[in-house]
């Protein structure tokens, strides 16, 4: 993991010399670009294994960016911004981020994010995992995709995170702050609307009627409940 390879994305270049500075130190291989669209045309050319994007560019916002990194693969996203508005992390979420720091933020809570997400991303974190049928939906968790009637969509990496903790703990109540821990890190536990967020995503991709779901079922002010309809179509090694 220590040689992980990270893209900053940020237009100011006092903060791209430190980010790239403190990564550095601490063993990853680091790459910056100025913009959004300089992004794009490195992560094109080169292999990424994790990108800190900024939200507020010159240019294509981080918003767009972040769309166009996830509509062309997995690889993880934090986004970074000094804006601490609800909606703006919602955004940012829906966008395709796994995750949102709010500058100023101290550099052992970023590395610890960052590792997180590169743990998580691994093959071997999927490699065991089957295919689970939910109806007219087939989930194959070991490729990371929903297939619908024929329409295949691919999960983000965090939306897969949450799918398989919730594959691994059927018809059993989750609170909030458990699925928070498990699958973005002990550091959380309190960011509720960042759970809604991927559940509303997640629910969009396999639920026939999202609006009325019926796998996975809300708990209310607890957490959520996944509902597989038979037991036989849970995964398997």
């Amino acid at each position: 993991m220590d040689t992980a390879r990270i893209l900053v994305v940020d237009d100011e270049p006092k903060i791209r010399r430190a980010m790239k500075s403190s990564l550095a130190l601490q063993g990853f291989e680091v790459g910056d670009a100025r913009s959004g669209e300089e992004a794009l045309d490195k992560l094109r050319s080169d292999k990424y294994d994790l990108v800190l994007l900024d939200i507020n560019m010159p240019g294509a916002s981080g918003f767009e960016i972040c769309r166009t990194i996830r509509s062309a693969g997995e690889i993880p996203i934090v986004m970074l911004t000094v804006r601490n508005a609800e909606g703006d992390k919602i955004r940012a979420l829906e966008a395709g981020a796994d995750d949102y720091v709010t500058k100023p933020f101290s550099v052992g809570e970023l590395m610890a994010r960052i590792r997180a997400h590169l743990r998580r991303s691994s093959p071997a974190a999927s490699a065991q995992l089957k295919r689970i049928s939910l109806g007219e939906v087939e989930i194959d968790l070991g490729a990371r995709e929903v297939i619908t009637r024929g329409e295949t969509r691919h999960l983000t990496p965090k939306e897969f995170d949450l799918m398989r903790y919730l594959v691994e703990h059927p018809n059993r109540v989750l609170p909030h702050r458990e699925i928070l821990r498990a699958v973005w890190g002990p550091d959380y536990g309190e960011e509720v609307e960042y759970l809604r967020a991927f559940v509303k995503q997640l629910r969009k991709k396999i639920e026939p009627e999202p609006a009325n779901p019926k796998c996975l079922l809300t708990e209310p002010w607890v957490g959520y409940r996944f509902v597989p309809p038979d037991e036989s179509s849970l995964p398997t090694a």
